[in-house]
């Protein structure tokens, strides 16, 4: 058994057999507290005969369905993956299974309130979490449509990557609410959130001519501390500003951001739905340095919306194509669309320093680091991958020149779009707008670890300094 580790060389192989189209997903939130029903239907071309695995981290498999023959889930499952034999040309899989609820933060995760017991429920799912939730090929080169088809009791709010759905009552007290497919999007970025979360609506008006909607969200024990106006205000400035900048309107058809408990990590990007900590949510007067920060965070998720889910890296050796990017662009579009004129600053004296620090350290790694398996990811999310990156992106901007650079990353975008990339795939778009040769500087600064040190050369006689020189190495 391979436990829950996947190898670079395992992913590799599969995205060679399996392109996948989409999945239809029917998760049941009315089974307690403990389990939740999962039934997923995928479709999906192969290499006629060849066999594969899809995976499920499950409470219990009940049955697989495989292009209509019945598979016994004893002998194909371990709770782990689901061995997929002999497989058409065209292939469809049905899945039916249980999953657990967790409280550390991956997977389907399920919190009650103590104010009022209400039950509060969110997904987290980077780095290889959907598979807690329902059957899926892990990897985010193997993209795919995703429609989501959620029972919940029915004064739940249900929020997914497409805009929420009217639902229609199931039976008392419960119903259902089945969202449209989302455009070709890696698994990771999928998300459900559910429960009695209060929300606050506006809109904006994208540079396609597209009217977006907005939402803020998070528990009713919160509402009275949420700054709903001033979180929709520093978005909008987000929005004109990369679509200024990249040249791509935004990609999905709304964004919501959800502020849920007990979660682990700053924010997730999942596509039109970021889930942020609670901490976000100011319940007493903070610093203005974490003001900023929060705004940097919010701009840093915006931003992902083009670096990361329009655009995703093939494998997580590439994840700065995700998190230096959108570290780098956040700053950027917080010192020039924002109140926050100092973020530069703030930026050198916390992540730049943090870089430092980690950088010279026995565990420093490139940027473009080697990632064998899914147990690599989880020490990558780092000052390497997100301060140092943005760091030597922001020296790259000053060598070849913003606009310059910006219009590569708009051929990237518009060349890419839902697509999976290579550092190979961006250097190339921006090596054609900005007219410099790149491999020189990726293999300096992207791809080699370590900080340049500078030394002091002195030569002296008979006490008398000679020469001094300061060399870097």
């Amino acid at each position: 058994m391979p436990g829950e580790n996947l190898t670079r060389k395992e992913a590799i192989e599969r995205a060679s057999i399996l392109d996948v189209q989409s999945y239809e997903v029917e998760i049941d939130l009315t089974q307690g507290g403990e389990l939740f029903g999962s039934t997923t239907r995928v479709r999906f071309s192969a290499k006629e005969g060849a066999s594969s695995f899809i995976d499920a981290i499950t409470g219990a498999v009940h049955s697989v369905v495989l292009n209509g023959q019945v598979l016994d889930p004893a002998k194909v499952s371990d709770g782990i993956r689901i061995q997929l034999p002999s497989l058409a040309k065209e292939n469809e899989l049905v899945v039916v299974a249980q999953g657990k609820y967790t409280n550390t933060g991956e997977g389907l995760h399920r919190f009650v309130d103590p104010v009022d017991q209400e039950v509060y429920l969110y997904t987290q799912f980077e780095v290889p979490d959907s598979r807690r939730m329902f059957a899926v090929f892990e990897q985010p080169d193997l993209k795919a449509t995703f429609a989501f088809n959620i029972t919940a009791p029915s004064y739940w709010k249900v929020v997914s990557n497409s805009p929420t759905p009217e639902p229609h009552v199931l039976r008392d007290g419960v119903s259902v609410w089945n969202f449209q497919p989302t455009p070709r999007i890696s698994s990771y970025i999928t998300a459900l959130v559910a429960g009695p979360y209060v929300e606050v609506n506006d809109q904006l008006i994208s540079s396609s001519g597209k009217v977006i909607p907005l939402g803020v969200f998070c528990r009713k024990s919160l509402f009275e501390h949420l700054d709903a106006e001033y979180i929709f205000e520093k978005t909008k400035q987000g929005f004109e500003f990369f679509e200024s900048q990249f040249g791509v309107a935004y990609p999905f058809e709304k964004y919501d951001q959800l502020f849920v408990p007990e979660f682990n990590a700053g924010a997730m990007e999942n596509a039109g739905a970021v889930t942020f900590t609670e901490s976000y949510v100011f319940r007493s007067k903070v610093t203005e340095a974490t003001r900023e920060r929060r705004v940097v965070t919010i701009l840093h998720e915006l931003a992902h919306m083009w670096f990361g889910d329009l655009v995703t890296m093939r494998w997580w050796n590439d994840l700065w194509l995700n998190e230096s990017f959108a570290e780098y662009a956040s700053t950027l579009a917080t010192q020039e669309a924002t109140e926050w004129k100092g973020a530069w600053a703030t930026f050198a004296s916390l992540e730049k320093s943090w870089a430092y620090r980690q950088d010279q350290l026995p565990s420093t790694h490139p940027i473009v680091a080697e990632i064998n398996d899914l147990e690599d990811v989880q020490v990558n999310f780092d000052g390497i991958t997100y301060a140092k990156g943005a760091s030597v992106l922001k020296q790259l901007v000053a060598w070849v020149g913003q606009e310059p650079f910006m219009r590569g990353v708009s051929s990237y975008f518009k060349k890419h779009a839902y697509q999976n990339t290579e550092l190979k795939d961006l250097l190339k778009e921006l090596e054609a707008d900005s007219g410099r040769d790149l491999s020189e500087w990726s293999k300096l600064w992207l791809e080699t670890a370590g900080v340049n040190l500078l030394r002091p050369e002195i030569e002296e006689k008979d006490g008398v300094i000679e020469s001094f020189a300061i060399v870097q190495s």
